[in-house]
């Protein structure tokens, strides 16, 4: 019995080829443009290659009934004039497609395509009874005959005849792509049209941080563009509602939790038992941190309210490392930024001491390596020499309250929301967070960030 994925597979639409890919442009306007211009193109040169061949076949036609005639009729006339009187006759029976020579022979060999065999076969049938001495096909003018007549005096007169194409007119081009001109103004207008929305529905999204204070969309436009921006303002609101209550909850929970955990504190300062009154204030000391980073979490959650402001950042970064250093902590410096960045420093300490701690947690050799790439880009690395994670939970420690280490032990496994806490952060600078393993032991914890030029001070 297949299956619903089965069932999937074979109802997809086969992918277009891998090349196809990489001719069309990267974006769905420039797509649905180029398609319809093309397609038009494409359009109007199949109705004008169809014109054109039909008014040929009826310019042939037409050439075909008149032209033997009027040679014909040419040719009595020279038959009929004294011998003396010819020469001066010819420059008025000559025409564009035809001219008379006294004498003389028929030259080039005999006509080898359809069109020429008809077009001599023609004038040869209209010139009876006068005898035909040789029909001879020449390059010059293309696809031109020479044909040799004899007149009823003996004497030749050669006919030199070309066929003449269907003329078409400079002006007639020139509104071909004038028309084209307007087609695809009118074609760009119109994907314009259509693909604008859902630009402004994509950046919308993109805007829609943690914090969950994106832009509203104005409800104008066509009935559905109107039906959609409603309905993502809607989802806004909601999921914005949903989020605002969670932290109202979560702030209520630890606000309650202070007082009894105070008085639990009060009272274990009361036992005489030494031994059991360290354990009740650990255990005290981890419900506290708990709170305090699970209310911190539903802060990054809510976004963050600090403002991206010039810094030094290679002075940031040797703060920390001092910092560190003073509590008897080694954390190794490499690299610099080398230039001021606009960011939000007290967001970007709190992602990298959450990164370090993690780091000094597992590992001795902890190192934080900066480096300045192109484009406004500044990469952030921590280091560490310890056992790393596996790969199947790369992506699993950057969830809330998720540990890799399964002792469920504060002292150990922490509370699992240092990272998550670092991710949420990350995503509301518009940075990147990504974690790996390093192939010579422990784990890089990269952090990817834009930064714009810093304005200059007056």
């Amino acid at each position: 019995m297949p299956t619903p994925a089965s069932l999937s597979a074979n109802l997809a639409p086969a992918a277009p080829p891998a090349g196809l890919h990489r001719l069309l442009p990267r974006t769905l306007f420039s797509r649905v443009t180029l398609i319809i211009v093309v397609g038009l193109a494409i359009a109007q040169l199949l109705t004008f290659m169809a014109i054109r061949y039909e008014r040929g076949i009826a310019m042939r036609e037409l050439m075909m009934i008149g032209i033997e005639r009027d040679i014909a009729s040419s040719v009595a006339v020279l038959d009929r004039l004294p011998a003396a009187e010819r020469e001066g006759w010819l420059a008025r029976l000559e025409r564009r497609n035809y001219h008379f020579v006294l004498g003389g022979n028929a030259e080039g060999t005999p006509p080898d395509t359809q069109l020429s065999q008809q077009f001599a076969t023609a004038i040869t049938d209209a010139m009876r009874p006068f005898e035909i001495v040789k029909v001879g096909q020449v390059s010059n003018p293309p696809q031109g005959l020479q044909i040799q007549v004899r007149l009823s005096d003996g004497s030749s007169v050669v006919v030199h005849a070309r066929r003449v194409d269907m003329p078409v007119s400079s002006w007639v081009m020139w509104l071909l792509w004038v028309q084209l001109l307007v087609l695809a103004v009118c074609a760009w207008y119109a994907v314009r049209l259509v693909t604008r929305p859902l630009a402004q529905l994509a950046d919308a999204a993109d805007e829609l941080g943690p914090d969950l204070k994106g832009q509203q969309l104005a409800e104008e436009g066509p009935t559905e563009v109107r039906h959609a921006a409603r309905a993502f303002n809607a989802m806004q609101k909601r999921i914005a509602g949903y989020m605002a209550e969670r932290v109202e909850i979560l702030a209520a929970i630890s606000h309650d939790l202070q007082t009894p955990i105070t008085r639990m504190r009060l009272r274990t300062d009361l036992m005489d038992d030494g031994h059991d009154r360290d354990k009740f204030r650990q255990d005290l000391d981890a419900m506290h941190a708990l709170v305090r980073e699970g209310v911190t979490y539903a802060r990054t959650l809510h976004g963050a309210t600090e403002p991206p402001r010039r810094v030094d950042a290679d002075a940031l970064f040797e703060s920390m490392v001092a910092d560190y250093e003073d509590s008897g902590e080694q954390v190794l410096l490499e690299g610099r930024a080398g230039e001021p960045i606009v960011t939000r420093p007290n967001a970007l300490r709190r992602i990298l001491t959450n990164l370090i701690d993690n780091a000094l947690k597992f590992g001795t050799d902890v190192r934080l390596q900066v480096h300045a790439g192109a484009g406004n880009r500044l990469t952030l690395a921590v280091v560490d020499n310890g056992p790393g994670i596996p790969p199947d939970q790369l992506e699993n420690v950057l969830k809330p309250f998720y540990r890799v280490e399964g002792s469920r032990n504060r002292n150990t496994g922490g509370t699992g929301l240092g990272l998550a806490i670092a991710q949420q952060l990350a995503t509301a600078m518009g940075a990147e967070l990504t974690l790996r393993n390093r192939d010579e032991g422990g784990l890089e914890a990269r952090l990817t960030m834009n930064t714009r030029d810093a304005p200059h001070d007056d």
